[in-house]
């Protein structure tokens, strides 16, 4: 495997988990409301918790992309 097609598959991975992050951002936060209340049923779960969880995950979920497709891909394009 090549130092491009590296480039190009982490290039890739990185628009796609940041377009997943942008859609899933652009979904839950306008209709929190909404999920909350379909949340609510399942567990037992207070709104400031539930508040915590998502935004959690999202940050989580931007670290996650930031570490394991953004850095590389830098790299791959400092070192090629």
């Amino acid at each position: 495997m090549t130092i491009q097609a590296l480039t190009a598959f982490f290039m890739w991975c990185t628009i796609i988990n940041a377009s997943l992050l942008i859609i899933s951002a652009i979904m839950i936060i306008p209709s929190q409301d909404l999920v909350y209340r379909m949340h609510s049923k399942w567990f037992s779960i207070s709104r400031e918790t539930f508040n915590v969880a998502i935004y959690s995950c999202l940050g989580l979920f931007k670290i996650a992309i930031l570490v394991f497709n953004v850095v590389p891909w830098i790299a791959l394009l400092i070192i090629g």
